[in-house]
């Protein structure tokens, strides 16, 4: 029997309105269609955009731009990555589900973000990413067209396994701003790729971090994202659903075994792992990449160095990166009182952070306004030696926009 039409096949579940919204979307953009883009492909943007065939349009014309700027038609063929990325960026195909999708395994805890963006751009590290992206959905589409399909949308399969995954590294802004560049991108230029995502291993930390995450996804990409804890049972059953064992790693209950009996098949998936430090740029190189300006101050032997900040609105957040050039320092924040006492928010701890590649980083939440908050670098335990600390402390308002996931994240791993 000869394969069902690409077109009829695509619109024979959809409702007479949206059957409407999808001859209308298909007129509108017409012009900027590229061969093999049909009804399928279409009903990507359709669906992302709830059928609204005008903001659908909108959404395709603006993924073509950035395409077109970010030049990702000639990513794979064009552009070498940085070796940092080359080597450490961690994923992989390891097979195909039953219907002959490819399976990314993404080692999550094997991905180096202090590292990768201490050594190459957040450009090039998006950019990375894009290139993967199309890499893989290359790889989708040939096993369309040996399957018959080649007109079909083609699709991916995720395994995230957040194994010794720490929220961490991501309260540092670049990091944060990363992540949310990534899921923009992913949202505005890739909707409906994803026929599922396994979160495998997952801490209980990621659940409270990954609701966060949840309001900028689309609702189409939050119900395809399956969650599940270090139980194995019940992940490598779901994983079994649809897929093969011998499509899957004998680390995650399949049988595929490397060189050397290697369960994860690290010849298939790249695993990532620590950049050394001789990868790192000098931070003078990458000053477009780091915002913010430092304060520097020496606090003498005996003495304290206290900052205060006047918090008005409840739920402003208290933020601070630092280091030191030798030596430890003692730091603490507190809240003061009217009556002249204060609680400590961030109890005093000695603090060794003398790589500038690696400050003191966190945030917490003012939840009591008015009132005052005091940041203390305290050295009266050193009779001997002044300490220089270098340090960028920030008062923000309450979270109202996207870019404050950065500050929730960090408030998390405070908290």
């Amino acid at each position: 029997m000869p394969p069902v039409s690409n077109r009829s096949n695509a619109i024979m579940d959809l409702a007479d309105d949206q059957r409407f919204a999808l001859m209308k979307f298909r007129r509108s953009v017409s012009d900027c269609l590229q061969p093999g883009q049909g009804d399928p492909y279409l009903l990507r943007w359709l669906k992302a955009r709830n059928f609204d065939a005008v903001a659908a349009e909108k959404m395709l014309r603006e993924s073509l731009q950035w395409r077109a700027k970010w030049d990702v038609d000639r990513l794979l063929t064009h552009w070498e990555p940085p070796l940092a990325l080359k080597q450490f960026f961690p994923s992989g195909i390891c097979g195909t589900d039953k219907d002959g999708v490819p399976i990314i395994l993404v080692p999550f805890s094997g991905l180096d973000i202090w590292g990768l963006l201490h050594s190459v751009s957040k450009t090039d590290f998006i950019r990375m990413t894009a290139m993967t992206l199309e890499k893989y959905l290359q790889e989708a589409a040939e096993n369309l067209k040996k399957a018959g399909s080649p007109s079909c949308a083609p699709t991916l399969i995720a395994v995230m396994d957040m194994e010794n995954f720490s929220i961490k590294p991501y309260t540092w802004r670049p990091a944060g701003e990363v992540v949310l560049s990534l899921i923009h991108m992913y949202e505005a230029n890739y909707p409906e790729i994803l026929k599922a995502c396994y979160i495998i291993n997952a801490p209980s930390i990621f659940s409270v971090a990954f609701s966060i995450v949840r309001p900028f996804l689309h609702e189409n990409t939050v119900q395809k994202i399956h969650i599940f804890s270090s139980n194995a049972r019940k992940w490598k059953a779901a994983l079994m659903e649809n897929i093969s064992t011998d499509q899957l790693p004998a680390h995650y209950g399949g049988t595929q075994v490397g060189i050397n009996g290697d369960t994860k098949c690290t010849h298939k998936v790249h695993q990532g792992g620590k950049v050394p430090k001789n990868m790192y740029q000098k931070l003078e190189d990458l000053k477009d990449e780091i915002e913010g300006a430092w304060t520097s101050a020496n606090v003498k032997k005996g003495d304290k160095l206290q900052l205060q900040y006047d918090v008005v609105e409840p739920g402003s957040y208290l933020k601070w990166e630092f280091r030191t050039e030798q030596h430890d320092i003692q730091f603490a924040v507190y809240r003061c009182s009217s009556d002249g006492s204060r609680q400590a928010v961030v109890e005093p701890r000695k603090v060794n952070c003398q790589d500038k590649n690696a400050p003191e980083i966190g945030v917490v939440t003012c939840d009591d306004a008015p009132a005052k908050y005091v940041v203390e670098f305290d050295n009266s335990h050193s009779m001997l030696r002044t300490k220089k600390v270098h340090y960028q402390i920030v008062l923000a308002p309450p979270l109202t926009s996207a870019d404050s996931l950065v500050d929730s994240l960090a408030s998390i791993a405070v908290n």
